[in-house]
C-alpha cells in the first residue's frame, strides 16, 4: 500500500478540522438550556462523589505556579501535540496512519454530535455560587487569551463556550496518548503515551473548562470511533471504487496506480504509459501492438 500522499492529508484534515470549528459555533444552543445541562452534570457528579473539579479549581487558582502553566496547556497543547502526532505516524508508521487518522476524524465528528444535542456551559462559566474560578480569566494578563475563552484577545466571541460535552481535549489527548503507547518503540514515548491524557485530564478540570463527566464523555467518544473505524475504511475504500482510484485490490495504489491493468480493460491513455520507477508518464514513439503480452514484458 502506498504511503498517502502529504498535500491529500493536509487537505483532508483542513478540511475535518474546519467543519469541526464551523460546526462548534453553529451549535450554540441558549444560555439557559447550557447551564442547565452544565448543573445537572454538576449535580449527578455531586451524587456520585465525583466532582473532583471544585479542589482542583481552587489548588490551580490559589497557587498560580500550577494554574499559569495548566491554561498555557489548555491553550496550546491540544493544537499543538494531535498534529505532531499525525506527522510522527504518517513518516514513521505510514502502514498505520490510515487507519489512525480515520479513528480520530470519525471521533471528532462524534464530537461535534454531542456539541449540537447537548450545548453545555462549562463550569468556569457557571454562577460563583458554584465555587469556580475561570483560571483563564484569573491569569489572562499571563498569556495571550482573553477573559472570554482561549482564543487569543478579542476572539473570543468566535469560539463556542459551551461546547464543553463531550471534552475533546481529553479525547485527542487519549488517542495521541494510545498512537505513542502502541508505535512508540522506547520507554520515552510510551511514558508520555500515559502521561499526556491524565495530565490532560487534570488540566481541564482543574481550569474550570469541563466537568468529570465530559472528560468520560470524550474518553466514550474515542471509543465509538474506534469501533466504527474499520466500517469508515470500508465506506471509503467502497467510494474510491466508485470514483476509479482503486483497482481490483479495493485499496488506492493497487491494481491501476502503479500495477498493471485487467487484460480486457480498455486503453484509455491515449498512448501515455508509465514504466516502473517513473513518476511522469511519457509518450512512447510507437502504439503498443495489439497482442495478449503483458506490458511489463514489452
Amino acid at each position: 500500500m502506498r504511503r498517502p500522499r502529504w498535500w491529500v492529508e493536509l487537505i483532508l484534515i483542513a478540511a475535518v478540522y474546519a467543519a469541526y470549528s464551523g460546526g462548534r459555533l453553529l451549535a450554540r444552543g441558549d444560555a439557559s438550556t447550557a447551564v442547565g445541562h452544565g448543573l445537572a452534570l454538576l449535580r449527578a457528579e455531586d451524587a456520585l462523589g465525583l466532582a473532583a473539579e471544585r479542589p482542583l479549581n481552587r489548588l490551580f487558582t490559589d497557587v498560580p505556579w500550577l494554574g499559569v502553566p495548566a491554561d498555557f496547556v489548555y491553550a496550546s497543547l491540544h493544537y499543538l501535540v494531535t498534529p505532531l502526532v499525525l506527522v510522527w505516524l504518517f513518516r514513521r508508521r505510514p502502514v498505520r496512519y490510515r487507519a489512525a487518522r480515520a479513528w480520530l476524524m470519525t471521533s471528532t465528528l462524534l464530537g461535534l454530535v454531542g456539541f449540537v444535542l447537548l450545548p453545555t456551559c462549562p463550569p468556569r462559566l457557571l454562577d460563583p455560587v458554584h465555587g469556580f474560578t475561570d483560571t483563564m480569566a484569573h491569569f489572562s494578563a499571563y498569556g495571550w487569551w482573553g477573559a472570554e475563552a482561549s482564543a487569543p484577545r478579542g476572539l473570543g466571541g468566535l469560539t463556542n463556550q459551551y461546547a464543553a460535552m463531550p471534552s475533546l481535549h481529553v479525547g485527542w489527548a487519549l488517542w495521541c496518548g494510545v498512537m505513542l503507547w502502541r508505535y512508540g518503540r522506547t520507554p520515552l514515548p510510551r511514558t508520555l503515551g500515559v502521561a499526556y491524557p491524565l495530565l490532560t485530564t487534570v488540566v481541564v478540570m482543574g481550569t474550570a473548562n469541563h466537568y468529570l463527566l465530559d472528560a468520560v464523555a470524550g474518553a466514550a467518544v474515542m471509543g465509538a470511533g474506534l469501533l466504527l473505524t474499520p466500517y469508515v475504511l470500508r465506506f471509503l475504500d467502497r467510494l474510491r471504487g466508485l470514483t476509479g482510484l482503486t483497482g481490483p485490490g479495493g485499496r488506492l495504489g493497487e491494481g491501476v496506480i502503479g500495477g498493471e491493468s485487467p487484460r480486457n480493460s480498455p486503453v484509455v491513455g491515449g498512448g501515455w504509459e508509465t514504466s516502473a520507477g517513473e513518476r511522469i508518464p511519457g509518450q512512447r514513439s510507437a502504439p503498443a501492438a495489439a497482442d495478449d503480452t503483458p506490458a511489463s514484458a514489452r
